[in-house]
Formats: structure tokens, sequence, C-alpha cells
């Protein structure tokens, strides 16, 4: 079946996809702990209830100052914020851009009192010991908003509190956009969306070059120029993945092109994406101890409509960038959701290759690149097949035709039986894309079934070319038309014959 790029192309301008937040977080693992910042301040001579006088104030005020010499020097004020809720930062830094123009260089700094971790002295009665506690409290906060040539807009979060954990953040939308201005390729961009590209495929090709390698070097100069505690401590900062999004652009050539789709393909899939599905996207499967929590959301906005499919601490998001790009993004606030085959140590020792969750180092920006751009790979082959009305009907007439082997002829599909229409709800349960599935497995969604009616079952959809043996095993898989197949008995069933059904009723 032709792809949703494929059957669209004469509207479509260009594909590419990259990175779009990406929000990071730099710790000092020495002191980031409770015992780690006891050993570092009685090997420097501090006792703990003397820590903070002696050790976390001092470095607060150094944070301070620091902030405000930069401020001086690069003539910017540091603008206090009473309330969270007195404006938003971004429409305030973009202001400010407009008047001073996009040139590299710090752009503003605010200041707020927020919430972050600190650590608190105790006294142990029962054995006469002092201890550090970990406990949230708030303290002043300093954001600086600036421009690097390479990453573009950014802002460094420094707390004025041990054990000053920074946070920053950076959009991939905007390195790409410099990336395209050194090598002469031309663009056109609103907002973080470009609507053109002169040369998608270099596009892409640059997008993939993005690497923790560039990141690293670009975070430790502002993490010094930021927040000096780090050299006067002589610790360097490790950063972890916090939040990233991965976005695929289909850049359409009119607003008018995108539209009639877009309409379309988002009100077929509140209805028709359910939990398996989700998890399918998202490199997971739905289990009976399954704790996340896996759902969907529609959403108008001022700028259009948007849906969004979540499970867990990942989502997909579906929605229409300045109407005229169909944009598929994946999100994810703990990397370790995705799975993916790793190096794993164990306690005694050894090693051993196998599946495991990402670790959340920035390093592993590469491995969250791949896996994120195939959940939306997967997405995007989904809706290939909600946005083929035209072949529901070529697909009904195929399989239900008799086919014969050898002297006995078995029977076809009716996907409006509800027999039938159970069998392809099950197949297209989620898991099944990942693992697989067996006559044990439909034989426990199909209850009523027995071994040698699913054996029969499976002769009728191997025939009718649905699906595949797995080589070597007794396991099958949906081919790519027998997943066409069990979209469309699900499209119609629940778009159009339940809901006439019950008009009727």
């Amino acid at each position: 079946m032709p792809s949703f790029t494929e059957r669209h192309k004469s509207k479509i301008v260009g594909t590419f996809s990259c990175f779009d937040r990406i929000l990071m977080t730099g710790i000092l693992r020495p002191i980031n702990f409770t015992d780690g910042l006891s050993s570092y301040l009685f090997t420097h001579g501090v006792r703990l209830f003397k820590y903070m006088n002696a050790f976390a104030k001092p470095m607060a005020e150094k944070i301070r100052a620091n902030a405000e010499r930069v401020a001086s020097e690069a003539g910017v004020e540091i603008q206090y914020i009473t309330s969270k809720n007195a404006f938003r930062k971004e429409d305030r830094v973009q202001e400010i851009i407009r008047k001073r123009g996009s040139h590299p260089g710090l752009v503003h700094i605010f200041s707020a009192q927020e919430t972050c971790p600190c650590f608190e002295a105790r006294y142990d009665k029962a054995n006469g010991k002092a201890f550090l506690i970990y406990r949230d409290a708030k303290c002043l906060h300093y954001y600086f908003y600036f421009i690097d040539p390479e990453l573009g807009l950014c802002y460094l979060r420094v707390p004025t509190w041990v054990p000053f954990r920074v946070q920053f953040y950076c959009n991939g939308h905007n390195w790409l956009a410099n990336k395209l201005r050194e090598n002469g390729i031309k663009f056109s961009k609103l907002d973080n969306t470009f609507i053109n590209i002169e040369d998608f495929d270099k596009a892409q090709t640059i997008s993939d070059q993005f690497s923790a390698e560039i990141l690293q070097p670009i975070l430790d100069r502002y993490a010094s120029m930021f927040c000096p505690v780090a050299a006067e401590l002589n610790i360097d900062y490790w950063w972890t993945l916090t939040q990233l999004e991965y976005a695929t652009d289909i850049v359409f050539k009119n607003q008018s092109d995108l539209a009639p789709i877009y309409e379309t393909l988002v009100r077929t899939a509140i209805h028709s994406v359910k939990p398996d599905n989700v998890a399918t996207f998202l490199s997971h499967h739905i289990t009976y101890n399954c704790e996340q929590e896996v759902g969907n959301d529609f959403h108008t906005r001022v700028e259009g409509t948007r849906i969004k499919h979540h499970m867990g601490s990942a989502s997909i998001k579906m929605y229409d960038k300045q109407q005229i790009v169909l944009r598929i993004e994946t999100t994810v606030n703990d990397v370790s959701f995705f799975n993916h085959r790793r190096e794993v140590q164990h306690r005694d020792g050894t090693c051993e290759m196998k599946v495991a969750p990402v670790k959340k180092t920035i390093y592993s920006l590469g491995v969250m690149q791949e896996l994120m751009a195939s959940s939306n790979r997967r997405y995007l082959d989904f809706i290939s097949h909600l946005d083929d009305p035209s072949a529901g009907l070529r697909i009904v007439q195929m399989i239900s035709q008799a086919i014969r082997d050898g002297d006995r002829s078995w029977r076809g599909f009716n996907i409006f039986h509800a027999e039938d229409l159970n069998l392809f709800v099950a197949l297209v349960r989620g898991e099944h894309n990942i693992t697989g599935f067996r006559n044990s497995t439909l034989r426990r969604i199909l209850k009523n079934k027995t071994a040698q009616q699913i054996t029969c079952i499976l002769k009728r959809l191997l025939l009718h070319r649905l699906i595949r043996r797995i080589p070597h095993t007794r396991k099958y898989y949906l081919t790519s038309f027998g997943r066409k197949v069990a979209l469309t008995a699900l499209k119609l069933s629940q778009l159009y014959v339940i809901p006439a059904m019950a008009n009727a009723a």
C-alpha cells in the first residue's frame, strides 16, 4: 500500500525529522546526594552544623555576585519575577529580541524564588552524630537567556543553593537553521517550523549529525560562565537528559491542501487509536500488570486542533503547525521509558549484552534519536491506513472470497460479522506487532474457540495472505496487507457500523 507521503506527494514539498525541545539537567555528582556532600565537607574540614554559614551561603553569594557582574558587562537588567503567572518568560524574551536583534550574546536574566532540592543538618541523639537530610525548599534561581552561535536561543537555570543542579534548554530546529545557513541551503522558517527547505535530503543528513559531542562543550562553557561554583569546587557537571521532543514534519505546498486531509485524520484517529496501538507506537506492549496510564487527548487550541496519545512518561502527538505542516512528535519526560540492546554491567562486575532501559546520560542522545524516529514512523504508517478510504471496498471484496487449497475450499472473511470482526480486533492488538502471536495467544483472547478451531482460522489467514509464519517457530505476524485489513475492519465498525446501529436503536 502506498504510504501517506507517496499518496499525497503532489501536495507535499518535503519531509524531514529533527529534535525539537531538548531539556537537560546538570549535576555535580560528588555533592548531589547526602553521603557525597557529607564526605566532601569532612574532607575540607567543614562541620555539618556549620555547613550552612561556612559553605552554602558563601557559594550562593558567589552565584549572585556573578549574575550581577554578567548582567552589568552585557548591559542587561536582572528582572525579578514576583508571580509565576505574571507573564511568560518566552514572550518577554521574544519582545527583547525584536528590539535588540538576533545576534549572539546574553539576551536577558530573570530571577525568581522557586522550589529546588537542598540539604539540611540534623542531630541523632541516639548515637550523638550529625547527618544531612534531603528536602525540597525555595531558593533564588537565575534564568540566563542567551543566543548561542550554534544552538540559537537557549537558557540556563541556575539555583543559588546546594547541590547547584542546573537546567539547560535548547531547540533542535534552531540548531538546524544555523547549520543550513552555514551550508548555504536556503529555507523559510516560522517560529520553530520550517515551511520550506531548498534541499530536504541534505537537511535530513545534517539533522542526523546532531549529537552529544556537539552539545557537551557548549554546555560546559555556559555552566562555567553562569555558575562559577563548579570551578570553585573543582567538579565538572554531569549532564543528563530530562525531556526530549523529536518531530517529523510533512510540509505541504498550501494550507488548503493540508486542511481537509488533517481534519479527516485527526477525527478518525481519536476513535481508532486504542491503548494497544499507543503502546506499539512507543515500542511497548500492554501486559496484565501494566501500571502506566494510557489514553488519548483531543484538544482544540487557538492555532488549531491537536491529538495526543500518551503512555506513562511518553506521548506521541499529531497537529498542524502553521496550518501548512503536519507534525508528528514523540515526547518523553524520562528516557528510561524506552528500551534498547546495550551492555549491562552487574554488581558482581560481569557484563552482558541485553535489552535494558536507556541510560539518562547525554550520550544516549543518538540512541533516543533512533527510537523516537521509529515511533514517529510507526504512527505515520498507522495514519497511512486511515487515510486510504478508497481501498476499503477493494479489501472487503478480496478477503470475502473463498480460496481453494488442493481439494478443499477455505471460506473468506466477513468483517461485518461479529465473529470475524472480533478476530481482526484481536489481531491488531499492539503487543502482536512486537512479539508475534501463537495459537495459544488467540485462544486467550477468543475464549470461545478451541485449539482446533484456531488452527483452521490461522490456515484461512495464511491463505488470504493476512498473516505470515516466522520461520522455525510457531509464531505468526500480520503482513502489511493483513494490518491494513484489520485497521479497515476496526475503522468501519467503530466509525460507521456501531454509530449507525446506535442511531437506529
